[in-house]
């Protein structure tokens, strides 16, 4: 018999739910009543507002990271640096803890020098195997990078090399420098009382002090100061200090002293010619590298 108010589909479920309750209680099983769909016309009812599906967590949506304007990517603390090339200026956001080699690449990125071409300064010449924070770089610190590119080499490179070769094949017909007359009279003096201490067999960096205790080709004391951020060096006596800009050098020579190969005597020559060479005389032996690389730079080995 039909009931009044109650739909044909939704009687029929009723039934079918009360016949399946009486078979499972005569066989002893409990049986879960089917869940009615809620709602009018049929249709089911959707859950109540706040609530999730059965099963499912409740998510919030995610939130944005923010930073604090001082850390880059991964989170590593950020300095930023204003790099000074050849009158051109670059402001420079770098990870504090990256190395002195790492900035050489990015100083390449920016102004297109090789790293093996670069001399960068932060406080004398920047140390590649270091971090920024090693060396105590903060923020807004001057970065001075001294260098010419691949084409500016090129341009000068070839004249330049024919020089040294030429100047090194006329040393070879020669005697040793230290047995010619010119300077035997001023190594004869013997060695200075305040010559700085040499280490055979050891190359170093340049000290951070001038290097002094040499003579000069007259026998009067000399220093050498090499002033990284100017890109000088200076050469000081009793009298008077030169002070010569490192592009202006075009060629460094030396030689072991016979006897004491543990220092050099060294030239610089500031005009085309031989008649143009400084000498030094007792300069140890670990700075002698250090001085070339920094006046003629690396890139005199391509």
């Amino acid at each position: 018999a039909a009931f009044p108010g109650v739909p044909h589909g939704t009687l029929y479920t009723i039934i079918m739910a009360a016949a399946a309750a009486d078979g499972a209680e005569e066989s002893g099983m409990e049986v879960e009543a089917p869940e009615l769909p809620l709602g009018c016309g049929g249709e089911g009812g959707s859950p109540a507002a706040g609530s999730s599906p059965q099963g499912e967590e409740r998510r919030d949506p995610p939130q944005a990271s923010v930073s604090n304007g001082g850390e880059g990517e991964g989170g590593r603390e950020l300095v930023e640096l204003k790099v000074i090339w050849n009158k051109n200026k670059y402001d420079v956001r770098f990870a504090l803890d990256s190395t002195g080699a790492e900035l050489k690449q990015k100083i390449h990125s920016l102004t297109g020098l090789p790293p093996a071409m670069q001399k960068v300064m932060f406080k004398g010449l920047l140390p590649e195997e270091k971090t920024l924070r090693e060396i105590k770089v903060t923020n807004g610190a001057k970065i001075m990078v001294v260098g010419s590119t691949i084409n500016d080499v090129l341009a000068v490179n070839t004249p330049k090399e024919a020089a040294q070769q030429e100047v090194k094949a006329e040393e070879n017909k020669k005697e040793p420098l230290c047995r010619q007359k010119q300077h035997r009279k001023v190594l004869d003096k013997g060695k200075p009382d305040d010559v700085m201490p040499s280490v055979k067999g050891v190359q170093e960096r340049l000290p951070t002090v001038p290097l002094s205790g040499m003579y000069n080709k007259s026998g009067g004391k000399v220093r050498l100061t090499f002033k990284l951020e100017q890109d000088q060096l200076w050469i000081g006596t009793k009298e008077r200090t030169e002070k010569l800009p490192m592009g202006s050098i075009k060629n460094v020579v030396s030689e072991p002293i016979e006897g004491h190969e543990d220092y050099h005597m060294m030239a610089f020559q500031l005009g085309p010619t031989e008649a143009s060479y400084y000498w030094v005389y007792w300069v140890p032996t670990q700075y002698v590298d250090a001085i070339k690389d920094t006046v003629l730079g690396k890139w005199q080995y391509f």
